[in-house]
């Protein structure tokens, strides 16, 4: 039978037996529509009214033990605790746990869902969040242990009787001002005179830079690239030496962050892994086409970071060494971070 004659739940039927075990990102995108397409028309989903996000949000935590899941097109973030603390002020909010740390923005959220699936693994219940674009911006993945009775409780509360799902076409990025429009001596100064490292996102938007092209034309010695395979070097490294650090990851509507050691670092084809209880990161890493080192300064001393980018730009992971307010960045981080192999060509 013609894919163009089935229902889109029979073409992701079809294209499962085809492919075993396909995301639904790459499903969405092999059948030419959104994910959040897909999942509207599953029948196991219930759309959830999405008026009110902040209090959706904070109905999460009854569930218990949660795996929370944010990602971008190189990158997936999961983290598995409590989803407690959700705090807003207007679109910009954060839920701080022991384990799930993250940070909302929520410009460009739409649509919401409740979904139950049957497959190999059993059944599946989870909470996604996508934005006006129809991208995933959050999953939320109930757990053996979860309170399933608390989540249909959420389903009740928040179900809504829309039947509609029209995604909008997304804009073209806006591409970078040329390095001639940009006046570098002010941007350096201003990097080093830097006081806190979350000034840094100001300092970008003050001069109308990206993130990316900001750590080329950053002050001399501040910024300079690697070789992409510096992340798996590094990650090596940190599980071998147990030194702790965070790793923000997510999109335009979240960041997730997880902080602390981490133990199983492995390769599977294309993907970079770590594979820990309570915290796993995929990397695909032939879509990770810059790799930075930067030190930003602040009031408590330097803090070093390693930031992947896509090809267009777009930051994909970033990784800091664990540091709590007031203290300085631990030595043996950014010992780590500057032995990582320049960019042949590169000058640090």
């Amino acid at each position: 039978m013609d894919m163009a004659n089935l229902s889109l739940i029979e073409q992701l039927a079809r294209l499962r037996e085809q492919v075993p075990g396909v995301y639904p990102r790459d499903a969405a995108c092999h059948l030419g529509v959104t994910e959040c397409e897909l999942v509207h028309a599953d029948p196991g989903a219930t759309a959830l009214d999405a008026a009110d996000l902040p209090a959706l949000l904070s109905a999460i935590e009854p569930l218990g033990e949660v795996m929370a899941l944010a990602r971008n097109d190189a990158c997936v973030h999961e983290l598995v605790g409590r989803y407690g603390n959700v705090q807003f002020e207007g679109k910009v909010g954060l839920a701080i746990n022991e384990v799930i740390d993250l940070r909302f923005f929520l410009y460009g959220w739409a649509y919401a869902y409740a979904l139950v699936t049957n497959d190999a693994r059993g059944e599946r219940r989870s909470l996604q969040f996508f934005d006006k674009h129809g991208t995933a911006i959050q999953k939320v993945f109930l757990r053996p242990d979860s309170d399933v009775a608390a989540f249909d409780a959420l389903v009740t509360r928040f179900a809504s009787g829309r039947s509609e799902c029209r995604p909008e076409p997304a804009a073209p990025a806006a591409a970078e001002l040329a390095d001639s429009e940009i006046d570098a001596a002010a941007f350096q100064a201003e990097w080093l005179a830097l006081r806190d490292v979350h000034g840094f996102h100001s300092l970008l938007r003050r001069h109308r830079l990206s993130r990316r092209q900001a750590f080329r034309l950053a002050p001399p010695g501040q910024a300079w690239r690697v070789r992409t395979d510096a992340v798996e070097t590094l990650l090596r490294r940190v599980a071998a030496t147990r030194v702790p650090m965070m790793a923000f990851a997510g999109n335009g509507g979240v960041i997730q962050i997880h902080t602390g050691t981490i133990d199983r670092v492995e390769v599977r084809g294309n993907w970079l892994n770590i594979l820990d209880p309570a915290f796993s990161l995929h990397l695909d890493m032939p879509k990770v086409t810059e790799a930075w080192v930067a030190h930003k300064p602040g009031e408590n001393g330097v803090v070093t970071s390693l930031e992947l980018f896509d090809a267009a730009g777009v930051s994909l992971l970033t990784l800091f060494g664990e540091r709590k307010g007031g203290h300085s960045e631990r030595p043996e981080w950014r010992k780590l971070l500057c032995e990582l192999s320049v960019l042949e060509g590169e000058d640090a």
